[in-house]
Protein backbone atom coordinates (compact mmCIF):
# COMPACT_ATOMS: atom_id res chain seq x y z
CA UNK A 1 0.00 0.00 0.00
CA UNK A 2 1.19 3.51 -0.85
CA UNK A 3 -0.91 5.96 1.12
CA UNK A 4 -1.21 9.35 2.75
CA UNK A 5 -3.24 9.11 5.96
CA UNK A 6 -4.52 12.43 7.32
CA UNK A 7 -6.10 11.84 10.71
CA UNK A 8 -9.12 13.62 12.15
CA UNK A 9 -7.53 15.76 14.84
CA UNK A 10 -9.87 18.73 14.72
CA UNK A 11 -8.10 21.88 13.62
CA UNK A 12 -4.61 20.39 13.83
CA UNK A 13 -2.34 18.19 11.71
CA UNK A 14 -1.19 14.58 11.97
CA UNK A 15 -0.17 12.84 8.74
CA UNK A 16 1.18 9.30 8.39
CA UNK A 17 2.88 8.29 5.15
CA UNK A 18 2.96 4.61 4.22
CA UNK A 19 4.75 2.89 1.34
CA UNK A 20 5.87 -0.72 0.94
CA UNK A 21 5.49 -1.37 4.65
CA UNK A 22 7.52 1.68 5.67
CA UNK A 23 6.08 4.61 7.62
CA UNK A 24 6.87 8.26 8.29
CA UNK A 25 5.12 10.85 10.43
CA UNK A 26 4.49 14.51 9.68
CA UNK A 27 3.31 16.46 12.73
CA UNK A 28 1.55 15.01 15.75
CA UNK A 29 -1.57 17.14 16.32
CA UNK A 30 -2.66 19.31 19.24
CA UNK A 31 -2.02 18.10 22.77
CA UNK A 32 -3.54 18.81 26.17
CA UNK A 33 -0.48 20.57 27.60
CA UNK A 34 -0.68 24.23 28.49
CA UNK A 35 2.71 24.86 30.10
CA UNK A 36 2.16 28.55 30.73
CA UNK A 37 -1.45 28.16 31.86
CA UNK A 38 -2.77 30.58 29.25
CA UNK A 39 -6.61 30.40 29.16
CA UNK A 40 -6.84 30.75 25.37
CA UNK A 41 -4.54 27.73 24.94
CA UNK A 42 -6.79 25.25 26.73
CA UNK A 43 -7.33 23.16 23.61
CA UNK A 44 -8.62 19.58 23.49
CA UNK A 45 -5.67 17.26 22.93
CA UNK A 46 -5.43 14.37 20.48
CA UNK A 47 -2.24 12.71 21.75
CA UNK A 48 -4.05 9.61 23.05
CA UNK A 49 -6.13 9.27 19.87
CA UNK A 50 -3.18 9.45 17.48
CA UNK A 51 -1.06 7.12 19.62
CA UNK A 52 -3.83 4.50 19.61
CA UNK A 53 -4.36 4.84 15.85
CA UNK A 54 -0.67 4.48 15.11
CA UNK A 55 -0.28 1.45 17.37
CA UNK A 56 -3.35 -0.15 15.78
CA UNK A 57 -2.45 0.49 12.14
CA UNK A 58 1.33 0.67 11.84
CA UNK A 59 2.74 -2.22 13.90
CA UNK A 60 5.11 -4.66 12.26
CA UNK A 61 5.36 -8.36 13.10
CA UNK A 62 7.70 -7.64 16.02
CA UNK A 63 4.96 -5.57 17.67
CA UNK A 64 6.82 -2.30 17.15
CA UNK A 65 5.94 0.74 15.07
CA UNK A 66 8.96 2.05 13.18
CA UNK A 67 8.96 5.48 11.60
CA UNK A 68 11.77 6.04 9.13
CA UNK A 69 11.56 9.69 10.09
CA UNK A 70 9.32 12.29 11.64
CA UNK A 71 8.95 15.88 10.52
CA UNK A 72 7.80 18.69 12.77
CA UNK A 73 6.73 21.39 10.34
CA UNK A 74 6.89 24.38 12.71
CA UNK A 75 6.78 25.26 16.40
CA UNK A 76 3.05 25.42 17.09
CA UNK A 77 1.30 23.05 19.46
CA UNK A 78 -1.31 22.02 16.88
CA UNK A 79 1.57 20.47 14.92
CA UNK A 80 4.23 19.48 17.47
CA UNK A 81 2.02 18.93 20.51
CA UNK A 82 1.66 15.15 20.45
CA UNK A 83 5.29 14.24 19.76
CA UNK A 84 6.37 13.98 23.39
CA UNK A 85 3.54 11.54 24.16
CA UNK A 86 4.26 9.41 21.09
CA UNK A 87 7.97 9.31 21.83
CA UNK A 88 7.32 8.21 25.41
CA UNK A 89 5.82 4.97 24.07
CA UNK A 90 8.59 2.38 23.77
CA UNK A 91 6.65 0.49 21.11
CA UNK A 92 7.16 3.47 18.78
CA UNK A 93 10.62 3.72 17.20
CA UNK A 94 11.83 6.73 15.21
CA UNK A 95 15.05 6.57 13.20
CA UNK A 96 15.46 10.27 12.45
CA UNK A 97 13.78 13.62 13.07
CA UNK A 98 13.59 16.70 10.86
CA UNK A 99 12.99 19.78 13.00
CA UNK A 100 14.05 23.35 12.33
CA UNK A 101 15.27 25.28 15.37
CA UNK A 102 12.68 27.68 16.73
CA UNK A 103 13.89 31.26 16.33
CA UNK A 104 12.01 33.69 18.52
CA UNK A 105 13.60 36.66 16.75
CA UNK A 106 11.76 35.70 13.54
CA UNK A 107 8.30 35.78 15.17
CA UNK A 108 6.32 38.91 15.94
CA UNK A 109 6.34 39.84 19.66
CA UNK A 110 2.63 39.32 20.42
CA UNK A 111 2.78 35.70 19.30
CA UNK A 112 5.87 35.13 21.43
CA UNK A 113 3.98 36.62 24.38
CA UNK A 114 0.66 34.81 23.98
CA UNK A 115 1.59 31.40 22.49
CA UNK A 116 3.69 28.46 23.66
CA UNK A 117 6.00 28.14 20.65
CA UNK A 118 9.19 27.86 22.69
CA UNK A 119 7.69 25.44 25.18
CA UNK A 120 6.29 22.97 22.63
CA UNK A 121 9.55 23.09 20.66
CA UNK A 122 11.59 22.43 23.81
CA UNK A 123 9.31 19.54 24.83
CA UNK A 124 9.75 17.96 21.40
CA UNK A 125 13.53 18.30 21.44
CA UNK A 126 13.75 16.90 24.96
CA UNK A 127 11.62 13.89 23.97
CA UNK A 128 13.80 13.26 20.91
CA UNK A 129 17.01 13.56 22.92
CA UNK A 130 15.67 11.20 25.58
CA UNK A 131 15.27 8.52 22.89
CA UNK A 132 18.65 9.42 21.28
CA UNK A 133 16.96 10.22 17.97
CA UNK A 134 19.21 12.25 15.64
CA UNK A 135 17.78 15.63 14.65
CA UNK A 136 18.37 17.25 11.25
CA UNK A 137 18.00 21.01 11.68
CA UNK A 138 18.93 22.36 8.22
CA UNK A 139 17.29 20.49 5.34
CA UNK A 140 15.78 22.95 2.85
CA UNK A 141 15.29 21.17 -0.51
CA UNK A 142 16.69 17.90 0.89
CA UNK A 143 15.14 14.74 -0.55
CA UNK A 144 14.71 11.22 0.75
CA UNK A 145 12.77 8.09 -0.18
CA UNK A 146 10.09 6.15 1.67
CA UNK A 147 9.32 3.01 -0.29
CA UNK A 148 7.89 4.19 -3.62
CA UNK A 149 7.60 7.80 -2.45
CA UNK A 150 10.18 10.49 -3.04
CA UNK A 151 9.91 13.31 -0.53
CA UNK A 152 11.41 16.78 -0.80
CA UNK A 153 11.32 19.24 2.10
CA UNK A 154 10.94 22.92 1.27
CA UNK A 155 11.23 25.94 3.55
CA UNK A 156 8.45 28.44 2.96
CA UNK A 157 10.07 31.55 4.47
CA UNK A 158 12.14 34.17 2.71
CA UNK A 159 14.59 36.68 4.12
CA UNK A 160 12.62 39.65 5.40
CA UNK A 161 13.01 42.45 7.91
CA UNK A 162 9.36 41.99 8.91
CA UNK A 163 8.52 39.53 11.68
CA UNK A 164 5.70 37.15 10.86
CA UNK A 165 4.07 34.41 12.87
CA UNK A 166 5.67 30.98 13.19
CA UNK A 167 3.33 29.73 10.45
CA UNK A 168 5.49 31.63 7.98
CA UNK A 169 8.41 29.35 8.92
CA UNK A 170 6.54 26.16 7.96
CA UNK A 171 8.30 23.31 6.19
CA UNK A 172 6.21 21.92 3.33
CA UNK A 173 6.67 18.50 1.77
CA UNK A 174 6.48 17.57 -1.90
CA UNK A 175 5.67 13.87 -2.36
CA UNK A 176 6.01 12.19 -5.74
CA UNK A 177 5.43 8.69 -7.11
CA UNK A 178 5.65 7.78 -10.80
CA UNK A 179 4.52 11.23 -11.89
CA UNK A 180 1.82 11.66 -9.23
CA UNK A 181 2.52 14.72 -7.08
CA UNK A 182 1.21 15.77 -3.68
CA UNK A 183 1.99 18.85 -1.61
CA UNK A 184 1.58 18.76 2.17
CA UNK A 185 1.49 22.48 2.92
CA UNK A 186 1.66 22.58 6.75
CA UNK A 187 0.60 26.14 7.69
CA UNK A 188 2.02 27.76 4.58
CA UNK A 189 0.65 31.27 3.99
CA UNK A 190 1.06 34.14 1.59
CA UNK A 191 1.97 36.90 4.06
CA UNK A 192 5.73 36.50 3.60
CA UNK A 193 5.73 35.41 -0.02
CA UNK A 194 5.92 31.74 0.97
CA UNK A 195 3.17 30.60 -1.38
CA UNK A 196 4.86 32.36 -4.30
CA UNK A 197 8.21 30.71 -3.54
CA UNK A 198 6.69 27.25 -3.17
CA UNK A 199 4.53 27.56 -6.29
CA UNK A 200 7.58 28.51 -8.37
CA UNK A 201 9.47 25.46 -7.14
CA UNK A 202 6.65 22.91 -7.18
CA UNK A 203 4.32 23.76 -10.07
CA UNK A 204 1.19 21.68 -10.57
CA UNK A 205 0.18 18.86 -8.21
CA UNK A 206 -2.53 16.22 -8.05
CA UNK A 207 -3.19 16.51 -4.32
CA UNK A 208 -2.95 19.35 -1.79
CA UNK A 209 -3.09 19.23 1.98
CA UNK A 210 -4.31 22.80 2.33
CA UNK A 211 -2.20 25.23 4.34
CA UNK A 212 -3.20 26.59 7.77
CA UNK A 213 -6.37 24.52 8.05
CA UNK A 214 -8.02 26.61 5.33
CA UNK A 215 -8.00 29.75 7.47
CA UNK A 216 -6.58 33.25 7.34
CA UNK A 217 -3.59 33.94 5.10
CA UNK A 218 -3.67 30.61 3.24
CA UNK A 219 -4.43 29.44 -0.29
CA UNK A 220 -4.45 32.55 -2.42
CA UNK A 221 -5.93 32.18 -5.88
CA UNK A 222 -2.56 32.57 -7.70
CA UNK A 223 -1.13 29.77 -5.54
CA UNK A 224 -4.11 27.47 -6.03
CA UNK A 225 -4.16 28.15 -9.76
CA UNK A 226 -0.44 27.38 -10.08
CA UNK A 227 -0.90 24.07 -8.26
CA UNK A 228 -4.37 23.20 -9.69
CA UNK A 229 -4.89 20.16 -7.43
CA UNK A 230 -7.55 17.62 -8.31
CA UNK A 231 -8.03 16.71 -4.64
CA UNK A 232 -7.66 18.94 -1.58
CA UNK A 233 -7.89 18.10 2.11
CA UNK A 234 -8.50 20.67 4.83
CA UNK A 235 -7.76 19.74 8.45
CA UNK A 236 -10.80 21.53 9.81
CA UNK A 237 -14.58 21.57 9.56
CA UNK A 238 -16.27 23.01 6.49
CA UNK A 239 -17.60 25.86 8.63
CA UNK A 240 -14.15 26.50 10.10
CA UNK A 241 -12.51 27.02 6.71
CA UNK A 242 -12.63 30.57 5.39
CA UNK A 243 -15.13 31.33 2.57
CA UNK A 244 -12.41 32.69 0.28
CA UNK A 245 -10.38 29.48 0.61
CA UNK A 246 -13.39 27.30 -0.18
CA UNK A 247 -14.28 29.49 -3.14
CA UNK A 248 -10.71 29.39 -4.45
CA UNK A 249 -10.51 25.59 -4.29
CA UNK A 250 -13.87 25.31 -6.04
CA UNK A 251 -12.72 27.75 -8.71
CA UNK A 252 -9.67 25.64 -9.57
CA UNK A 253 -11.77 22.47 -9.64
CA UNK A 254 -10.46 20.69 -6.54
CA UNK A 255 -12.61 18.07 -4.86
CA UNK A 256 -12.32 19.10 -1.21
CA UNK A 257 -12.55 17.00 1.95
CA UNK A 258 -12.72 18.22 5.56
CA UNK A 259 -11.09 15.82 8.01
CA UNK A 260 -13.03 17.04 11.04
CA UNK A 261 -16.32 16.23 9.30
CA UNK A 262 -15.48 13.07 7.35
CA UNK A 263 -13.47 11.31 10.06
CA UNK A 264 -10.04 11.64 8.48
CA UNK A 265 -8.86 10.81 4.97
CA UNK A 266 -6.63 8.21 3.35
CA UNK A 267 -5.39 8.90 -0.17
CA UNK A 268 -4.15 5.77 -1.93
CA UNK A 269 -1.65 6.42 -4.71
CA UNK A 270 -1.70 3.76 -7.43
CA UNK A 271 1.17 2.74 -9.69
CA UNK A 272 -0.57 4.33 -12.65
CA UNK A 273 -0.97 7.67 -10.90
CA UNK A 274 -4.58 7.14 -9.87
CA UNK A 275 -5.61 8.51 -6.47
CA UNK A 276 -8.39 6.92 -4.41
CA UNK A 277 -9.87 8.66 -1.37
CA UNK A 278 -11.24 6.83 1.65
CA UNK A 279 -12.91 8.70 4.52
CA UNK A 280 -13.84 7.70 8.07
CA UNK A 281 -10.40 6.37 8.97
CA UNK A 282 -10.11 8.05 12.38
Amino acid sequence: MDAIHILNTGMSDCIILESEGKFALIDAAEDSDNPRGLPHLNFPGFEKKITEWILSHCRSRDGKVTFEFLLGTHAHSDHLGGFDTLLADRDIVVKKAYLRPYQKKKVFPLEVLFWDNQEVYDQTVQALNKRNIPIAEDFDQESCHLGNFKLTFLYSDEKSVTRYGENANSVVTLLTKNGTRALLAADLNYKNGGERRIAEIVGSVDFLKVGHHGTVGSTSYPFAKALSPKIAVITNTRAGAFPDVKATLKRVGAQTYYTAECGGVTVLVGDGGEMTVTTGIC
